[in-house]
């Protein structure tokens, strides 16, 4: 079979982390993307080739289009045979304010982070899955985006923008054969939610308990798989039966 090309956007910690080495214990190829911390990055590149996967690094800034753009063309001219088939737009960051109080580089960063990233990414690689008529792409959203959260405008909308993009796209990209679904994790084990009190959010959950990034990844592996082929515009939540 020929090696299937997996980019994971923030694929250092957390989620992203654990979507990178499931990705690479189900056979693909995946490439590590991060922005700065090569410590956690490479981390995770040498458990996956510990466990017998294949895996690589690629640095750049997802919401600098320069960046973007000269990363992929160099990647691409590295490997003209090959094609990135899986996308999980997975970059986010947080930086939650009341919005009376939000600073214009609370809402342009956590804008760009989310959601300029995707367009960026998404752009670049779109191309080559619809010539070759195969691609996955998955967007990571949020509860935020679905039921909003206070103190979350900035993320919210960044959320909610990325979800109905979803399900434009993936009627723009069908015929194809080209899906793009999104998840949305409620509360899960991560440097996202590390600030947050889990004994008191925990109480807001049916499951009663926060979920764990390998559970996230599960999802993201089977949507990534040919098990997914007729399911496209979708945006599944994974939060332990909390509301959305």
């Amino acid at each position: 079979m020929d090696q299937i090309y997996a980019l994971v956007t923030g694929g250092s910690r957390g989620i992203g982390r654990a979507i990178a080495m499931k990705l690479a214990y189900a056979g693909y190829h995946v490439i590590i993307n991060y922005k700065s911390n090569v410590e956690e990055a490479t981390k995770t590149l040498e458990d996956i080739r510990l466990s017998g996967g294949h895996a690589e690094l690629l640095p750049f800034d997802v919401a600098d289009l320069n960046a973007v753009t000269a990363a992929l063309d160099r990647w691409h001219e590295q490997n003209p045979e090959s094609f990135i088939q899986i996308l999980v737009n997975n970059s986010g960051i947080r930086k939650d304010a009341l919005l009376l109080w939000m600073k214009d580089e609370e809402w342009n960063d956590v804008l760009n982070t989310n959601l300029n990233s995707f367009f960026y990414v998404t752009r670049h690689l779109i191309k080559n899955m619809l010539l070759k008529k195969k691609g996955r792409i998955i967007n990571m959203v949020s509860l935020s985006g679905l039921k909003g959260l206070p103190g979350q405008t900035n993320y919210s909308a960044t959320k909610g923008g990325l979800i109905a993009a979803t399900k434009a796209l993936a009627q723009e990209v069908a015929r194809k054969n080209v899906t793009v679904n999104a998840v949305a994790p409620g509360f899960i084990k991560s440097d996202m939610t590390a600030d947050l009190d889990e004994q008191e959010h925990k109480k807001l959950i049916p499951m009663n308990r926060f979920g764990n990034p390998e559970e996230v990844a599960d999802l993201v592996e089977f949507l990534a798989s040919a098990k997914s082929s007729y399911i496209t515009g979708q945006v599944i939540s994974i939060n332990g039966g909390l509301y959305t």
